[in-house]
């Protein structure tokens, strides 16, 4: 497969789809990419889809536009 662009060193699945974070993603590994203030007081081994199911948010990039928006 050729690279293509925009895909930020994501890789495609199977079926073409570009991938996304898996819901056992643990919160150390997300603050690795994201700074050590992402999910501010959730514990280190907290998977993703738990947090994002005690915010009400249907995924990891709609939590990080709220955060985003929140913090301007």
């Amino acid at each position: 497969m050729t690279k293509q662009p925009g895909l930020d060193g994501r890789h495609r699945d199977k079926n073409g789809r570009i991938s996304k974070k898996h819901g056992n993603t643990l919160i150390s590994t997300l603050r690795q990419t994201y700074g050590a203030g992402f999910a501010p007081g959730r514990a280190d081994d907290e998977r993703l889809a738990d947090v994002l199911h005690d915010l009400d948010e249907p995924s990891l990039s709609h939590l990080i536009h709220d955060v985003q928006k929140q913090s301007t």
